[in-house]
């Protein structure tokens, strides 16, 4: 992909159609505040770029019929979204369709040169099934604080090594196509709003529970990242005053209460404790825990299992509440690899939300599990680089 709109028109065009699929011209003139003639000029030079190309006739609304546009069909974008015990890979269309997905476990304290060699092989696997030639641009998400212009990891807690790596410019080297780098869960939340549960509301927060926990902040449809990138890094807000250590050097943070590998380390001291059968069973099958082995646990009925849940998600309630009351979202989505817990997990955060923030703010506050699970964060990065690519140049 070579060329890019001309100006802010085309480049509303574009985001329309990828965003509702093909349209004629006469339904994208009814979304859009031009003439009808500059409309038909905007759409003539988009065609002249090879980023949109007409798709048969639209439907009759009087008088003769109009082709519809849509994006280019050959047009292919890589999401990549790192986590910090997994990888996937997905390759989308224009539309951000998922055409293919593969997901390998992977630990990114191996470092940034063994976790991009391993997407590089996975992006690879993608085009040897024919799902593409090459990619126009990739958008990829790694689990830390990004200094989003610059595509660079700052001190991220849970990746040694990967402080101050070139992302952005290492993978577009080698990809050889334009490369956007944003935190894990800004790509969720642009994931699950444009294909998931957050679709229709323009301010929402989507809280990713996995070996961290992260907060994406949407305002007005977009998603907000803070001065520095740093914005929605929740997992360090204090959840118990002088409690344990966290990773990030500080105590009492919520990421040290409750994150998959705090709650995997509180089953294991409770099943060493004897206060779990099932997770002493577990641990001694299997020689560790993890928040998989919960859920398990709590779905066959272990009340040591449950209180575990409830008690990380009251916590994470009672943080989420905060941010409630000084975000007033339409919508708050709970997503991760934690989210395996579901709904005893979920009735927790809501208690807590619904008890302690103001009626005004909570009323008519849905809390959700996420609808799209490890789709998420691939979509939102095929949506982060083509809100990239389909902007003024």
């Amino acid at each position: 992909m070579t060329a890019r709109p001309a100006n802010a028109h085309q480049a509303r065009l574009l985001r329309l159609l990828r965003d509702g699929g093909p349209n004629s011209r006469a339904q994208l003139g009814d979304q859009v505040d031009l003439s009808r003639s500059k409309l038909a000029v905007e759409v003539d030079r988009l065609l002249e770029t090879g980023l949109v190309v007409a798709d048969g006739l639209a439907a009759s609304r009087g008088g003769r019929r109009s082709h519809n546009i849509r994006l280019a069909p050959a047009l292919r974008f890589l999401g990549v979204d790192i986590g910090a015990t997994s990888i996937d890979v997905a390759v989308t269309n224009a539309e951000l369709e998922v055409l293919g997905h593969i997901n390998q476990p992977m630990d990114v304290r191996e470092g940034p040169v063994a976790v991009f060699e391993q997407v590089l092989v996975m992006a690879a696997k993608l085009k040897a099934t024919g799902l593409a030639e090459g990619f126009d641009g990739a958008g990829i998400g790694v689990p830390g604080p990004v200094r989003f212009p610059e595509g660079v990891p700052v001190a991220p807690p849970i990746m040694p090594g990967w402080d101050g790596f070139p992302v952005r410019e290492a993978l577009s080297q080698d990809l050889g196509c334009p490369v956007m780098v944003d935190n894990d869960v800004n790509l969720m939340a642009m994931g699950e709003q444009h294909a998931g549960v957050a679709r229709s509301v323009g301010d929402f927060l989507c809280v990713k529970i996995g070996t961290g926990i992260g907060c994406g902040i949407v305002v007005g449809g977009e998603v907000y990242r803070g001065t520095t990138g740093s914005a929605g890094d929740i997992g360090h807000i204090q959840a118990e005053p002088d409690g344990r250590p966290c990773a990030c050097g500080n105590k009492g943070c919520l990421e040290a209460y409750f994150s998959g590998a705090a709650l995997a380390r509180d089953a294991e001291e409770a099943a060493r404790e004897g206060r779990s059968a099932e997770l002493a069973t577990r641990l001694g099958e299997a020689g560790r825990l993890s928040a998989v082995d919960v859920a398990a646990a709590a779905a066959a009925g272990d009340a040591t299992a449950l209180d575990l849940i409830r008690a990380g998600g009251n916590r994470t309630g009672q943080v989420i509440a905060g941010l409630v009351s000084f975000f007033n979202p339409g919508l708050v989505v709970i997503g991760g690899g934690v989210t395996g817990l579901g709904h005893t997990l979920l009735a927790a955060i809501r208690t807590q939300v619904y008890r302690q923030s103001l009626p005004l703010a909570t009323g008519n506050l849905p809390i959700v599990l996420g609808e799209l699970g490890p789709t998420a964060g691939v979509i939102g990065g095929a949506r982060l680089i083509s809100d990239h690519l389909f902007s003024p140049a």
